[in-house]
């Protein structure tokens, strides 16, 4: 068998105390790239955004969370290998060179990340998502200390390969299978991410760790995927220890990554950077460099010459400081809406959507205040439609067939997995939300939602 991850790796010098993993070794090569001020920058961008104002300890951030990403990388590649030595004729693995350069992967997988990453880029409409190639070739240039970094390891390229695949061409793509140990469905990543965000929410959830022995890679094909075979039956039990890997990621969902304050507080700090995009006070790059704090300061201090906008802005970096957050005024779930779903996502989220929303905003705003005599701002809030259901596209190989399939193919044979892809299609919820806490300016936008969504159902009751 393979020695321990500890012993095994070359130039191993230092070793860093995680709270999740305990010791985690790294190599000088891992550190110089840690030391890079575009590696640094992660230790003050909280991994879950601002979950901290529903669950107070969630202060942990990208930069332990790449590290522990690294971490298992490499416990997967040790497990993956031992199957591979152990005489299975149709298994692949890592050798030495592959895992330092997923290992380094791994570390910068999240380097492109943006202050309050997700909210921005989806509910603003205005920035290009941090997984686009365009910001990786930006970040992984000549003209950043990471770059250049990663250019003297003579690593930049077979990186950028696992990270953004689309920025190379065909003759440098690297191999499927080290790409989806750090990108895939259930990857070192989610590994990390679910017991980090576990313990530093409080929420009492852990998967097995026999998880990472059911990972393999075909040498035929050259992908990763998880064996649920054994002398020619399901196992049972391997399927369930997935299924619970799965379930405890829509378990956060529910109860994290959707959480209504979160929403809630998250639209604050999107319209706040929304307007300062808008009105040239801030540009992408200034963005890409910034720290959670760093956005809080300048926004806060932001000068812009439409004095209407710098008042919104205040309003809404104030209500962030001070966590009055916007309440909500209707709620309309996909499981009510299966009719304007579709249409409500194509009008309000991503890419484009930041006029008409302004709009509905405004006029909705107007309207309020025409009726009731006070101007109180609306807020809408659209996420985005596939809702996490990758989560099932994990390849796996199932009794009596010859080729890998995507685990969801099987959802026929798998109640449970079938019941989790329809959970995370119910858990879609289009928010308004009011700047206000008073029952009769709420109720009242409530009424005008009706006209103005006249062909969706509101399902929030005061």
């Amino acid at each position: 068998g393979r020695r321990g991850v500890e012993e095994r790796m070359v130039n191993v010098d230092n070793v860093v105390r995680d709270p999740v993993h305990g010791d985690i070794p790294l190599t000088n090569e891992e550190l110089r790239i840690l030391d890079t001020p575009e590696m640094q920058r992660l230790r003050n961008i909280r991994q879950l955004g601002t979950a901290y104002l529903v669950y107070p300890g969630a202060q942990h951030s990208r930069f332990e969370h790449s590290v522990g990403t690294a971490h298992l990388t490499s416990k997967l590649i040790c497990a993956i290998n031992g199957e591979r030595d152990s005489g299975g004729s149709g298994y692949g693995g890592f050798d030495d060179h592959e895992e330092r350069v997923v290992r380094i992967a791994s570390l910068v997988h999240d380097a492109t990340h943006l202050p309050f990453g997700h909210n921005i880029e989806d509910q603003t409409g205005l920035l290009p998502r941090h997984d686009v190639p365009e910001r990786f070739c930006s970040l992984f240039s000549a003209d950043t200390e990471l770059g250049r970094v990663l250019r003297s390891l003579g690593v930049h390229d077979e990186v950028l390969g696992i990270l953004a695949p689309g920025a190379l061409p065909e003759s440098k793509q690297v191999p499927e299978y080290w790409r989806s140990l750090v990108s895939g469905t259930i990857d070192a990543d989610m590994l990390d991410y679910l017991a980090r965000d576990a313990m530093f929410t409080g929420l009492k959830l852990h998967y097995d760790p026999r998880i990472f022995s059911m990972f393999r890679v075909e040498r035929r094909t050259q992908r990763l995927y998880i064996e649920l075979t054994s002398h020619g039956y399901l196992k049972e039990a391997l399927l369930s220890e997935l299924l619970r890997c799965l379930e405890a990621r829509y378990y956060f969902s529910e109860r994290v990554y959707y959480h209504h304050a979160k929403i809630s507080s998250g639209a604050l700090i999107a319209k706040a950077v929304e307007i300062a995009l808008t009105e040239g006070g801030l540009d992408f790059e200034t963005l890409q460099k910034s720290t959670d704090a760093g956005l809080i300061s300048d926004l806060t201090k932001m000068e812009l010459d439409d004095a209407d906008a710098v008042a919104r802005l205040r309003m809404f970096i104030d209500a962030y400081t001070s966590r009055r957050l916007p309440k909500r005024a209707a709620v309309y779930p996909a499981y009510a809406n299966r009719q304007s779903q579709a249409d409500l996502i194509a009008r309000f989220f991503g890419a484009g959507s930041s006029q008409a929303r302004r709009e509905v905003e405004d006029r909705l705003t107007n309207s309020l205040e025409a009726q009731t005599g006070i101007r109180s701002q609306v807020l809408l809030y659209c996420p985005a439609g596939n809702m996490q259901l990758k989560s099932a596209r994990m390849l796996v190989h199932w009794p009596g067939q010859d080729e890998l399939s995507p685990l969801n193919d099987f959802r026929d044979q798998v109640p449970r997995l079938s019941d989790l892809e329809q959970a995370y299609q119910r858990m879609w919820k289009f928010y308004v939300l009011i700047m206000s806490d008073d029952v009769q300016q709420i109720n009242a936008l409530s009424g005008l939602c009706a006209q103005e969504f006249s062909n969706s159902v509101n399902l929030l009751r005061a």
